[in-house]
Parts: structure tokens; C-alpha cells; sequence
């Protein structure tokens, strides 16, 4: 992951850990191909147009999402630099064969929301409220 942040233009998608499939049955080849191979792409390509001849060239990925945030008229580079830091964060947090939740992740959610269905419904209400529809990290601090 530190390297992809470290990187210059142009910024490239990177490979998958795993075999398209290897997440399947809770994400299916398809929809992985579709995120990784044309969603995630897509940003990348876009992100790519903009920062030459822009106050962005030549700046990794994160100096790029730091310097672009809230400021006006680059928008766009935020929108689309955050989504390749996104993707780039997502694709080696999945795990082939894992699921189920750890015990003292799911006692700090319930101390936290309540009940698992009270995190969840706020993780959701909250993705939905971001550019690219669902992009929300949970993090311990």
C-alpha cells in the first residue's frame, strides 16, 4: 500500500491479491472484475487526465488527496485521488475464505452503537452520504 501512495504519475491500478473468484460466494468474479477492472480503472484513468499541468503534477497520491481536499475548483482531483487511495486500501483488506467478526471488534461496536444492527445501519446511512456511494472506513483510534 505504501508504495502505491508513493508513486507518481501516472498512477496505475494495482494488481488483485487473489483469483477474481477467490471471493466468492460474497463477492462474485463479475462484480469484482467490474470494480477492480472497470470502476477502479476508471478513476485512475480520470485522475490521470487531470493532474498534468495542474498544481498537482508530480505529487504522490496522498499529497495529491491532502492538497486537493475542501480546495476550490479541484474537486475533481479530490474525487478522483481519493477513490484510487480507496480502492487501493480495499482490495488487500479482503481475504479469501475470512468473514465472521472478531470478539472484541463486536464488543466495542455494541458499547458503541448499541447492537450490531444499530452500527451497521449507521455504517450504511453513512457510506451512502460520501462521493462514490459507500466509501466509509472503520477505524480504532
Amino acid at each position: 500500500l505504501q508504495a502505491a501512495l508513493e508513486m507518481t504519475m501516472p498512477f496505475t491500478v494495482p494488481s488483485l491479491p487473489y483469483a477474481l473468484d477467490a471471493l466468492a460466494p460474497v463477492m462474485s468474479a463479475e462484480t469484482l472484475d467490474l470494480h477492480h477492472g472497470k470502476h477502479h480503472q476508471a478513476y485512475v484513468t480520470k485522475l490521470n487526465e487531470l493532474v498534468p499541468g495542474s498544481a498537482f503534477e508530480g505529487l504522490s497520491l496522498e499529497e495529491i488527496i491532502r492538497g486537493s481536499f475542501e480546495r476550490p475548483g479541484a474537486e475533481a482531483i479530490f474525487n478522483n485521488a481519493g477513490q484510487h487511495w480507496n480502492h487501493n486500501f480495499f482490495w488487500p483488506s479482503l481475504r479469501p475464505d475470512a468473514g465472521g467478526m472478531p470478539g472484541r471488534l463486536e464488543a466495542r461496536l455494541k458499547g458503541d452503537f448499541g447492537t450490531i444492527d444499530a452500527f451497521k445501519a449507521e455504517f450504511v446511512k453513512q457510506g451512502l452520504a460520501q462521493f462514490g456511494s459507500g466509501w466509509v472506513w472503520l477505524v480504532q483510534t
